[in-house]
């Protein structure tokens, strides 16, 4: 390892943690200065509208087009898709070569409801098991009793079912689930995008916003299926603005994607 000498190195029982049951959590992986960098960047795309107004040009692409401003547009987020950390840790678990796929950020408020079971992988039911897809769940405040639980299923990205296979169960407590309720600010949690998982609130609390990043990333030699109407678009400002550090030739390149179809 020279030039890509890797500072976040994984050792051989994270390795098969993360092959065997589809999940690691890597406490404190951001920096400070970037989880202070990114948490006013989520202040403005909710408080501005433009979370709102890029679920729009997901669900009415026709009428609304391509949104005014990107996640990836705003400079931390935009640093945040090739962080070196991140792509150290990505680089361990899919090999050097892979494309970015979505980036998405909320400032989740107390009183939100939980989100039910579900996976995350695009590529249909895992039709296409040997190419991976992670998610990289970044929690910049971290999380504690304040904030909403993430639950996981371990070992459930094996199983080759619908996202909504367990969507019936809402946010219910599961035998063998894992909750993961106390992390630090900039902590990480890195997901096989086959593995089940959800957001479950705590009852009774008054609770505090949950600020939480999303970024995502599938092996090449897939064809894999966009989430995003704009994504030509996204991929192309992304190579506009050097996202990738020179470093990362594959990670904005569109011809690992199949054309959009809305779901």
């Amino acid at each position: 390892m020279t030039a890509q000498q890797l500072s976040t190195a994984l050792d051989e029982r994270q390795l098969e943690q993360f092959d065997r049951l589809g999940y690691l959590i890597l406490p404190g992986l951001l920096p400070g200065h970037l989880v202070d960098a990114l948490r006013p960047e989520v202040d403005r795309w909710v408080d501005e509208g433009l979370r709102a107004r890029s679920i729009q040009s997901c669900v009415e692409p026709q009428r609304y087009g391509r949104p005014p401003v990107l996640e990836l547009e705003l400079p931390a987020h935009g640093e945040l898709i090739a962080w070196p950390a991140v792509m150290d840790v990505l680089s361990q678990l899919m090999g050097p070569r892979f494309v970015f796929h979505h980036l998405h950020s909320d400032r989740q408020a107390p009183d939100l409801p939980g989100k039910p079971w579900h996976h995350d992988y695009e590529a249909g039911p895992q039709v296409d098991p040997e190419h991976l897809m992670v998610h990289t769940l970044h929690y910049l405040d971290g999380l504690d009793d304040r904030t909403s639980s993430l639950v996981v299923l371990p070992g459930s990205h094996r199983e080759a079912v619908a996202k909504t296979a367990r969507a019936h169960l809402g946010t219910q407590e599961l035998p063998g689930e894992l909750v993961i309720d106390d992390l630090p600010p900039g902590s990480t949690v890195v997901l096989h995008s086959g593995l089940f998982h959800a957001r479950r609130r705590r009852p009774g609390v008054p609770g505090q916003p949950r600020y939480f990043v999303d970024t995502s990333y599938c092996q090449v030699g897939s064809q894999w299926p966009p989430v995003k109407p704009y994504w030509r678009s996204m991929l192309s400002r992304g190579r506009e603005l050097g996202l990738d550090r020179g470093e990362w030739p594959e990670l904005f390149a569109e011809r690992h994607f199949t054309e959009y179809s809305k779901p």
